[in-house]
């Protein structure tokens, strides 16, 4: 029963996340946003609401290491799983702005993180710093964007759906993340349980892969339709809005209890994530994440696993 209902968030929780991002992406149309920017803001914003819901559900029901195991994991997936399938799929060309500012700010959020967290704990006013840092960033970005269509026009699509549409879409999308997000915290809690598994272990596996799906399936459909901004813009704005806005939210409702494993290790392994990720996307003007690139990153998905899973992560 307790897989069923586990098998039932993940469902739930993809189902909601697609039209979600469907639903924000024809808003996002509405108000003429460029493709870049659409895929940095609202596509990641969209993409990454199961792990808020997640998150905010398992604080509430003060299991922390879901909360943040959770969003650790499923940005160690963005990176090495999602973008290596993506990659080897076909390979994908990287925007310059993508190199020179959107890299710059997601490793800034990761490595902000990682100073809070030092004491263990992610407190109120750090979550604030989070979220005014988020904000901030959404406002740039949809300010740069309308200011180069003044000047230049840029790659602006019609909207899909009615403005009243979109915005039925994204409420129904929401209600779905919700039940998604209780049902998936609730079947993996049990599984946990009955084998003697740590939370901390299933969230950063089970649960994050399980959030990185519609992560995975935007950037593959994105990459075989060659909108390559959206791709990565994606995964970056993801993992961004995974440390700003969700662990900043979350931290607003409730303090956060940093796991050990996910201080001395996880938190390692994603910075060295980022700064891989980094050299991938070099040279600047024309750089391309080769289908080489990708099965390297898929790699060291797969070593990460087998670490934790080994025990090897653990600490005592």
């Amino acid at each position: 029963m307790n897989y069923l209902i586990l098998l039932a968030g993940f469902i739930t929780l993809l189902l909601s996340g697609d039209f979600l991002v469907r639903g924000g992406v024809s808003l996002a149309r509405h108000f003429r946003i460029s493709t870049l920017v659409v895929g940095m803001t609202v596509v990641s914003l969209g993409t990454s609401a199961p792990e808020l819901f997640v998150s905010l559900k398992a604080t509430l029901n003060s299991q922390p290491d879901f909360a943040t195991g959770t969003v650790i994991g499923s940005n160690i997936s963005n990176i090495a799983l999602v973008l290596g399938l993506t990659a080897i799929i076909l390979p994908i060309a990287v925007n310059k702005r993508s190199t020179l500012f959107d890299w710059p700010v997601m490793m800034s959020a990761t490595l902000l993180f990682f100073v809070f967290i030092l004491d263990g704990w992610l407190n109120f006013y750090e979550g604030l710093v989070f979220v005014i840092l988020l904000s901030a960033f959404i406002v740039f970005s949809i300010y740069q964007s309308r200011r180069k269509e003044n000047t230049a026009g840029t790659n602006v699509v019609p909207p899909k759906y009615s403005l009243l549409k979109s915005l039925l879409i994204i409420l129904g999308s929401a209600v779905g993340l919700y039940f998604g997000a209780e049902w998936l915290i609730k079947g993996a809690s049990e599984i946990a349980k009955s084998f003697d598994i740590s939370e901390y272990l299933i969230s950063v596996s089970v649960v994050a892969f399980g959030t990185s799906v519609p992560e995975l399936a935007t950037s593959v459909v994105a990459a075989f339709k060659k909108e390559t901004d959206i791709s990565i813009g994606n995964i970056i704005g993801s993992n961004m809005f995974n440390i700003w806005g969700i662990l900043g939210i979350t931290a607003l409702v409730k303090p956060l209890r940093l796991n050990e494993q996910i201080r001395s290790f996880d938190m390692y392994w994603l910075i060295g994530l980022c700064a891989l990720l980094f050299l991938m996307m070099l040279p600047v003007k024309s750089g391309k994440i080769s289908r080489i690139k990708g099965v390297v990153l898929l790699i060291s998905y797969i070593v990460y696993l087998a670490i934790i899973y080994s025990g090897d992560a653990i600490v005592n």
